[in-house]
């Protein structure tokens, strides 16, 4: 196994194609389990449960839900794209805009604009051999947590820890939060059949990739831009 630091800095979003002929081996699939098995949770409330999607006839019915795209998403959105390699090396954070449709691009864009471009507002399922729908209940909790904050806190927990070991396992993962939005729950909950309290946190797309992950610039801030020693104010460890 890698060093995991390595598998850290390694680890990143597979957006491209997988290949639907090429399942992931049941040892595997355990491992990514048993990895989500010993995450963390607040109060040790293991707040989660999955569902994993590997049959045709499921995958297929999943795949029929369009993913809708909102006004607030794109327009805040926008507020963290950068439009060349020398912008988001300066800002050592948000994401290259050309990953997006151009109409997202647009700072002064119209609600109308979406849908005109192919998979711009209404964008079907992308296929994978395995779903996972990690799903919780805010209900379960830590004592004195209002809000559940560190209930979210812990679902993070989770998809780090079977992000982590999937890739390990030289697994493509990709989060689809877009199926946790109120419209593809509904069709979600007739399709997996779970029920309130139960929510969507989010959906792991699992598989191999058909090609080469391309190449693209990574960035993050330097140890120095976000570390404080002693008081807020200090930067230095001196």
């Amino acid at each position: 196994m890698k060093e995991l630091l390595k598998i850290i800095n390694e680890r990143r979003s597979s957006r491209m194609p997988f290949d639907m002929g090429k399942e992931v081996p049941e040892k595997d699939l355990l491992q990514v389990l048993e990895a989500a098995r010993w995450t963390p949770t607040a109060h040790n409330m293991q707040n989660f449960e999955i569902i994993v999607v590997n049959s045709k006839k499921q995958l297929e019915a999943i795949a029929g839900i369009k993913r809708g795209i909102s006004e607030a998403f794109v327009r805040e959105n926008y507020n963290y794209l950068s439009f060349s390699e020398e912008e988001l090396k300066k800002k050592k954070m948000g994401i290259m805009g050309t990953m997006f449709p151009k109409s997202w691009q647009n700072p002064n864009f119209k609600l109308s604009d979406l849908g005109k471009e192919p998979d711009s507002a209404q964008r079907p399922v992308p296929s994978a051999p395995v779903l996972m729908f990690v799903i919780y209940d805010s209900g379960k909790r830590a004592p004195a947590s209002e809000g559940d904050f560190l209930g979210i806190m812990s679902l993070g927990c989770v998809m780090q820890n079977m992000w982590l070991m999937a890739h390990s396992l030289g697994l493509g993962v990709q989060i689809l939060s877009s199926l946790a939005s109120e419209d593809s729950v509904v069709e979600l909950r007739k399709i997996l059949k779970f029920k309130l309290p139960w929510k969507i946190g989010f959906v792991i797309r699992m598989g191999y990739p058909s090609a080469k992950q391309q190449p693209y610039l990574r960035v993050r801030k330097d140890i120095k831009d976000f570390v404080h020693y002693n008081y807020f104010e200090n930067r230095s460890n001196d």
